[in-house]
C-alpha cells in the first residue's frame, strides 16, 4: 500500500492583504524617506547656488557645476516647465497612493526615494524662481548634470524594479 500525503498546489498563494498596521507603516516610512530626501535636497541645490561659481572638479569622474534644466530627465521637453510640473504633480499623488497600498517596508523605502525625488525637483520648479528650471550641479564625466532629487529618483526606481522583480514585495506566509 501506498501512503499519501498532502498535495503541495500548483500555484502560489494571493497573498493576504496588508493590515491595517502594516499600510501606516509602509506609508509612513515612504513619507519619512520622501521628506529627507526633499530636505538633503533643498539644502544641497542651496549651498550649490550660493558658492558654485564655476565648474569645480572633486574627484575622478566627480565634479560640481551650476546648471538650469527646464526639461524633465536627459533635458528631455525642455521649455515646457508647466507641462512638466503638472506631470510631476499627477506622479507625487500616484506615489502617495502607491505608498499607500504598499506591502512591504522595502517597497516603501523604494517609493520614498522616487516620491521625495519628484518633490524635491516640483518644488525647484515652483518655488526656486528660475522660470521652472531645476537646478543641477553634480556632474559626472560623460553623464548630464544632475541633483540629489534626481540621483534618489533613479536609485528607488532600480530599487523598485528590483524588488517587484524578485518578489520580494510580498508578505511572507
Amino acid at each position: 500500500m501506498q501512503e499519501r500525503g498532502t498535495v503541495a498546489p500548483l500555484n502560489e498563494p494571493a497573498p493576504p492583504a496588508p493590515t491595517r498596521a502594516t499600510a501606516g507603516r509602509c506609508l509612513a516610512t515612504a513619507l519619512v524617506v520622501a521628506g529627507l530626501v526633499v530636505v538633503a535636497d533643498q539644502v544641497t541645490t542651496s549651498i550649490a547656488e550660493a558658492h558654485l561659481r564655476g565648474p569645480v572638479h572633486v574627484l575622478g569622474p566627480f565634479g560640481l557645476d551650476l546648471g538650469y534644466n527646464t526639461g524633465s530627465a536627459f533635458s528631455l521637453f525642455t521649455g515646457a516647465p508647466a507641462g512638466l510640473a503638472l506631470v510631476a504633480a499627477a506622479v507625487v499623488v500616484a506615489l502617495v497612493w502607491a505608498a499607500v497600498r504598499a506591502r512591504r517596508l522595502s517597497v516603501a523605502v523604494a517609493l520614498g526615494l522616487i516620491l521625495g525625488g519628484a518633490a524635491g525637483n516640483l518644488g525647484d520648479r515652483l518655488f526656486r524662481g528660475h522660470h521652472g528650471a531645476v537646478v543641477d550641479f553634480i556632474t559626472l564625466t560623460h553623464w548630464p548634470t544632475f541633483n540629489v532629487a534626481d540621483a534618489c529618483i533613479t536609485v528607488g526606481s532600480v530599487l523598485l524594479v528590483v524588488f517587484l522583480w524578485t518578489g520580494s514585495h510580498r508578505v511572507p506566509a
